[in-house]
């Protein structure tokens, strides 16, 4: 149990049964009345985001939320397989759980997994990813100068559009968080 003067950005809070990470909070102390805490709070397994307020001072539940580095091994089934890289425990995490880190998940790569009470909640990659271009098209030679951008399938088997220069075969980096090409590698 932690009060609301204790909050910080990341923390995450049990309430009402749900798990909600605090994305930003703000303590308000108006002229008139008592003082309040303004928080915008995110739900762990939906991603829904909403403002909630809370009176100074007021308790609340703290979720014990354990971050681990782990090793992507493989996949089995809907399933797949990680290695804590301390001691050699390895947890199945479900492709609901994993979502939209697959799309830039390679074996042997590391992720951070959070756990509580022992269910994954999330996954997260680093924030660029080096990837190679399995399959593009080539670019035409007059649609260099208008900054185009064509499809091209990622060796994870994801599809981002890239600059028209690039071509199969080249190491890239890709945002993991929104999917957009970065550069070469």
């Amino acid at each position: 149990m932690a009060t609301t003067n204790d909050l910080k950005n990341g923390m995450t809070l049990n309430l009402d049964g749900q798990l909600w990470n605090v994305v930003e909070f703000q303590h308000v102390k108006p002229g008139k009345g008592g003082a309040f805490v303004r928080t915008k709070l995110k739900n762990v397994l939906s991603g829904k985001v909403v403002d909630k307020t809370f009176n100074a001072g007021v308790k609340v539940d703290v979720a014990n939320v354990d971050k681990r580095e782990m090793q992507y091994l493989y996949r089995e089934g809907e399933d797949f397989v990680f290695m804590d890289l301390t001691d050699y425990d390895q947890p199945r995490v479900p492709a609901a759980v994993v979502g939209g880190a697959a799309d830039y998940l390679l074996e042997e790569q590391t992720a951070t997994i959070a756990f509580n009470e022992g269910t994954p909640l999330y996954v997260e990659l680093p924030a660029a990813v080096e990837l190679v271009i399995t399959q593009t098209d080539p670019g035409l030679q007059g649609d260099r100068s208008t900054g185009g951008t064509k499809p091209a399938t990622l060796e994870t088997g994801a599809t981002i559009q890239v600059p028209l220069f690039i071509t199969t075969g080249e190491k890239i980096k890709v945002d993991t968080r929104s999917g957009t090409y970065l550069g070469r590698a």
